[in-house]
C-alpha cells in the first residue's frame, strides 16, 4: 500500500489542523470524558458490589432517564433560543459539581449507587479513545488497595477543567434565523419536523434498535463473575474492548465521507453490532469475548457518524438545537432502557439468555426498519462539506 493509499484510510484530521477552536474543544472534551468513563465505570461495579443483581446494575438507566428526557425536552427549545456556548459552560460546571458528589459518598462510605463527516469522526474518535482508555484505568484504580471507587469519581471531577476550557475559549454560538421562546410549542414543532422526516425517524429507530436490544451493559458484572472470576481489571477489559474497536475504526475512518447511501451503511453497521453481543453472549473464551466486543466497537463507530450525518445534513439550523436534544435523548436514553430491558431479562433468565436475544433481536430490527422506511435505505449523503460551510456543533456533554 503506498503512503497516499494509506493517508486517505486514516481519520481525516483537516478540523483539528485548520480550527483552534475545534483543537482546543476536541482535546478539552477527550480529557474531561476519560474521567467521566471512571465514574461510569466506577457506578455500575459498585451497585453489582452492593447487590450482585444484573436487574440492580440496568435500574440504573431508570433513575438517568427522567433528566435524560428531562433535557432532551427543555434543552433544545433552550439550546435554539441562547448562546450554547454559555449553555455547555453551564452545565459543564453542574456536570463537574456532580462528579464531586459522587466522589464525596464514595469517601464518606455512603451506599448510593466541519467537514462534516471528519468532525463527526473525530469526535468519535475522541469518544473511543475515552472508552478504551477510561475503563482500563478505571479498572486498575478501582482494584489497587490505596485508591478504589473514591479515586475514580475524583479523578472526574478533576478533568472537568479540561472541558471547560475548550467550551470556554470557543466564540459566542449565539442562534441562527431568529430567536424562539423555550416553550412546549417549541418542542412539539422540533418533534414534528423529526416525524415528517422519514429519514431522520428512521435513523433514530435504527439506533434505538441497536442500543435497546443490543447494548447489555448492564449484564457485563454478572458475566465476568460467571466466566472470569470478577476481578475488576477484567470487567475493566469488556469495555475496553469495545473501545478498542471503536478506536481503531475511528482511526481509519477517511473512507467514511465517501459513503453517500448512509442509511443503508447505518443499518448494516447495526446489523453487525447486533451480531457481534450475539457471539459475545456464547463465546467460551476471554479472547473470543474481547475480540467479539471490538468487533461491536467498530460497528458503533460508523454507525454514530452516520446518524450524526444524517441528522446535520436534514436539519435547518433553527431546529438543529431540538433535533440534536433528540439525538441525545435516542443515544442516552435507548442505552438506559437497553440496561434495564437487559438486566431485567439476565435476572429472570440468564445473562447469556439476555445478550443473545438482544443481539438477534438487533439484527431482526434492523431488517424490518430497511423494509418499513424505504426512504432510509435511498437516502443519498451530502457531499464532502467546505470549512466554511460547516454548522456551529455544541460541545458534547460528559456522559
Amino acid at each position: 500500500m503506498t503512503l497516499p493509499q494509506l493517508r486517505r484510510l486514516l481519520a481525516d484530521i483537516t478540523p483539528l489542523r485548520e480550527s483552534a477552536a475545534f483543537r482546543r474543544l476536541w482535546a478539552g472534551t477527550t480529557v474531561s470524558s476519560v474521567g467521566s468513563a471512571l465514574t461510569s465505570f466506577a457506578v455500575i461495579l459498585q451497585v453489582y458490589e452492593l447487590t450482585r443483581s444484573p436487574f440492580a446494575v440496568g435500574a440504573i438507566g431508570v433513575a438517568q432517564m427522567v433528566p435524560t428526557l428531562a433535557a432532551g425536552l427543555v434543552g433544545g427549545p433552550v439550546a435554539d433560543a441562547v448562546d450554547r456556548r454559555k449553555l455547555v459552560l453551564v452545565t459543564s460546571s453542574c456536570l463537574a459539581a456532580v462528579s464531586a458528589a459522587f466522589a464525596a459518598q464514595a469517601f464518606a462510605g455512603l451506599r448510593l449507587a466541519c467537514q462534516l463527516a471528519a468532525g463527526l469522526a473525530l469526535d468519535r474518535l475522541s469518544f473511543q479513545i475515552v472508552l478504551t482508555a477510561g475503563p482500563a484505568l478505571a479498572g486498575v484504580i478501582a482494584a489497587a488497595p490505596h485508591l478504589g471507587l473514591q479515586a475514580c469519581y475524583l479523578v472526574d471531577t478533576v478533568s472537568s477543567a479540561a472541558a471547560l476550557y475548550g467550551v470556554a475559549r470557543l466564540a459566542a454560538m449565539r442562534p441562527h434565523g431568529g430567536t424562539i421562546r423555550p416553550s412546549p410549542r417549541a418542542v412539539a414543532e422540533g418533534i414534528g419536523f423529526i416525524r415528517r422526516s422519514k429519514v431522520l425517524a428512521g435513523a433514530f429507530l435504527a439506533d434505538l434498535n441497536a442500543t435497546i436490544f443490543g447494548l447489555p451493559v448492564a449484564l457485563f458484572p454478572a458475566i465476568n463473575a460467571e466466566r472470569f472470576g470478577g476481578d475488576p481489571r477484567t470487567l475493566g477489559l469488556f469495555t475496553t474492548a469495545i473501545g478498542m474497536g471503536g478506536l481503531t475504526s475511528a482511526a481509519f475512518s477517511g473512507p467514511v465521507k465517501h459513503v453517500s447511501r448512509q442509511g443503508r451503511a447505518m443499518l448494516c453497521t447495526v446489523a453487525v453490532w447486533g451480531a457481534a453481543f450475539a457471539g459475545f453472549a456464547v463465546a467460551p473464551s476471554l479472547w473470543l469475548t474481547l475480540g467479539l466486543l471490538a468487533a461491536a466497537g467498530a460497528a458503533d463507530t460508523f454507525t454514530v457518524v452516520f446518524r450524526g450525518a444524517i441528522a446535520t445534513a436534514v436539519t435547518p439550523d433553527q431546529l438543529r438545537g431540538r433535533v440534536m436534544a433528540a439525538d441525545y435523548v435516542v443515544g442516552a436514553g435507548g442505552a438506559q432502557l437497553g440496561n434495564l430491558e437487559a438486566g431485567a431479562l439476565g435476572s429472570l433468565t440468564s445473562p447469556t439468555i439476555s445478550a443473545l436475544t438482544g443481539g438477534l433481536a438487533t439484527i431482526a430490527g434492523a431488517v424490518v426498519i430497511g423494509l418499513a422506511l424505504p426512504a432510509l435505505t435511498r437516502y443519498r449523503g451530502r457531499p464532502p462539506y467546505h470549512p466554511a460551510t460547516v454548522p456551529h456543533a455544541t460541545a458534547p456533554a460528559k456522559t
